[in-house]
């Protein structure tokens, strides 16, 4: 999966600063929820909207790879560009989506259902998801053990790991497209 939790808990931290314990545990709440519902409503019905809309794994592959590589080189290039997001529903809209499942899980949803099947695609959905509600609950411990310096060193490893699936995705879908044709 394409979830990358090291990367999102200094986001997390930013946007939960100064709010209560029992803020933070709604906040991961919504957070989880919103992305599961998310993850499930795409693995259920996503082909079947790829199929009424005419788009193929492989655009999808492309498209969400180019996606991920942007995003990805955003957080390489420009790491200090993070966004005040204010209100209660910030585990929903930004946390829960785009950040936990955006354009790169989506897409590899899409894989894994082609290359795996549906239960395994749900399983490695709610092990990840797991590992994301663990890592923002202990997110005060795990920075305290990385240190600020270690957390963004972290981020910056999973972002050319993000990079590097990104041009993965493009290159299988440019493949599949050519080899279809």
């Amino acid at each position: 999966m394409a979830i990358d939790a090291i990367a999102i808990l200094p986001i997390f931290l930013s946007m939960t600063e100064g709010l209560m314990v029992d803020e933070k545990k709604v906040i991961v709440r919504q957070s989880i929820i919103t992305a599961f519902v998310i993850s499930i409503c795409f693995l259920a019905v996503g082909k079947f909207v790829f199929g009424v809309l005419g788009i193929t794994v492989s655009d999808f592959k492309i498209a969400g790879g180019i996606v991920l590589l942007v995003l990805a080189i955003s957080d390489l290039l420009f790491p200090e560009k993070r966004r005040r997001f204010e209100g209660s529903s910030i585990g929903v809209v930004p946390l829960g989506m785009p950040l936990i499942v955006g354009p790169g899980v989506l897409t590899t949803i899409i894989i894994l259902v082609d290359t795996y099947g549906y239960f395994p695609t749900l399983f490695s959905i709610v092990i990840n998801l797991l590992i994301v509600w663990i890592a923002f609950s202990k997110s005060e411990t795990i920075i305290n053990i990385l240190g600020e310096n270690g957390a963004k060193g972290s981020a910056k490893v999973m972002s050319i790991f993000l990079a590097a699936i990104a041009v993965m995705m493009i290159r299988r879908g440019i493949f599949e497209l050519v080899n279809n044709y």
